[in-house]
């Protein structure tokens, strides 16, 4: 099918009334899921990603319909690479993994900050992982000699991160299935709406829909990880940043806070501190911003 061929099925396609698929979280966890490559795009599949990809149907407003043309073709999962990773992408309820299939260049800008300050060797935490599309996209810039620790506590998205992580064969990364919070214990995360990768942690009255995690101060996992060092450091935990990174830079021996930082910031009239502040005041300078994160420097 030529270019122009494709592009006026796929506009048709989105134009179509479109009944919205029931988001499925089971089959991730499945104890024997179908092998890496099983679900890979269809022929049709394949062509309109690669068109999105080439063309402005990669930016976000297309993204949810491009992600329902693709289901109509055939529901469920993709299998594809992705920034040297193996991932298996559940587009349909999860931006991030809609964004990492449409978009080769899905914060692009936040990896190459992160990349120039990693090596083979090096240390990189990941704090909020969701399905691993920083996590696995650096784990190859640290090598097997480096270590990368992963850390997300929702059921389902842990799952996901899990089989990707087995699917691209990355011994340096080391998964934590908790969430990283001011003190250690329990924690209650929610979802709200269909956007698996939206989940957050319940500061007031829990809904229905909360499940209980376990929860544990950065600095213990980095212990526990016996980590010397952390080269790089990227969180992202929808509003709840301060209380990860206060605690942490109060208690934590200077040698282990982070060379550079990525932190999202579009939560931030959720926090209690201003921790951007609190690492500025700490010897930190902001390198530069994109639209959902602030990127800063140590010294």
């Amino acid at each position: 099918m030529g270019r122009a061929r494709l592009l006026k099925a796929t506009v048709r396609a989105m134009q179509a009334p479109v009944f919205a698929p029931e988001v499925c979280l089971k089959p991730d966890n499945d104890p024997s899921p179908a092998p890496f490559g099983a679900l890979a795009p269809n022929a049709v599949q394949a062509a309109i990603i690669a068109l999105a990809q080439r063309t402005g149907l990669k930016r976000g407003a297309f993204r949810p319909m491009l992600s329902r043309v693709l289901n109509l073709l055939r529901s469920g999962p993709l299998d594809v690479k992705y920034q040297g990773g193996a991932f298996r992408f559940y587009h349909q309820g999860s931006a991030t993994e809609r964004g990492a299939l449409l978009n080769p260049d899905y914060n692009i800008e936040e990896l190459r900050f992160l990349r120039a300050h990693l090596a083979q060797g090096g240390v990189f935490v990941d704090v909020g992982a969701n399905v691993g599309t920083y996590a696995l996209a650096l784990a190859r810039d640290v090598g097997a000699a480096g270590q990368v620790i992963a850390i997300e506590p929702h059921p389902v998205t842990h799952a996901r991160l899990a089989f990707n992580n087995a699917a691209s064969g990355y011994p340096q990364v080391k998964l934590v299935q908790a969430a990283a919070g001011a003190v250690d214990g329990e924690l209650l995360i929610e979802t709200d709406g269909d956007n698996l990768g939206a989940s957050h942690i319940v500061s007031g009255d829990a809904s229905d829909k909360a499940i209980r995690v376990p929860s544990l101060r950065l600095l213990r996992i980095l212990e526990q990880a016996s980590v010397p060092r952390v080269d790089a450091l990227k969180i992202d935990v929808e509003g709840y940043e301060d209380r990860v990174l206060t605690g942490f830079f109060r208690d934590a021996p200077p040698s282990l806070w982070p060379r550079v930082v990525v932190i999202e910031h579009l939560s931030k009239d959720e926090w209690q501190d201003d921790c951007i502040a609190d690492m500025v005041a700490r010897d930190y300078a902001i390198s530069g911003k994109t639209r959902s994160n602030t990127l800063l420097r140590r010294g």
